[in-house]
């Protein structure tokens, strides 16, 4: 395997994508890498293209918000802190259809590691995320490691 000096973290600013960055730190420590963090801002409701009056709908894309901005301040809190240890990282945030918008980061970027969370894609997130992980293994230029997040026990 060739060395890597360039690592991608794609979050979808999620609680689950912290473990995806952890992964990415710990390798960009590991192999001397600079590390990107790049925040998909992807909204699966797409309210603004739709011509449907639907209130329901409205508060779960709010409430999706709500969530999104929560985890990614998470997630800006923890980039700031390995920053300032002096781990090279670079954050960018992206809002159009993730495949295209994560193709062409890795190529910018020229990008040796791709990491991102594994989730099952059953019917519902393929109808708001579509199949991307099987887009993305078939079409990236460089090596995909899945972060596995293994769904934790309901709680009565």
């Amino acid at each position: 395997m060739n060395e890597i000096e360039r690592i991608l973290v794609v979050t979808k600013s999620t609680k689950q994508c912290k473990k995806a960055v952890h992964h990415g730190i710990s390798l960009a420590r590991h192999y001397k890498a600079e590390l990107h963090v790049f925040h998909l801002m992807h909204d699966p409701f797409g309210l603004e293209h739709w011509q449907l009056a639907i209130p329901s709908l409205k508060s779960i894309q709010q409430e999706h918000h709500q969530m999104r901005d929560k985890a990614k301040k998470d997630l800006d809190a923890m980039v700031a802190a390995e920053q300032a240890q002096g781990l090279n990282i670079k954050v960018d945030l992206a809002e159009g259809p993730p495949e295209k918008e994560i193709l062409q980061a890795v190529k910018e970027k020229k990008i040796d590691l791709l990491i991102t969370i594994a989730h099952a894609e059953g019917h519902l997130e393929q109808l708001l995320f579509g199949r991307l992980n099987e887009e993305l293994h078939r079409k990236l230029p460089c090596s995909l490691m899945f972060i596995k997040h293994e769904p934790a026990p309901v709680r009565w």
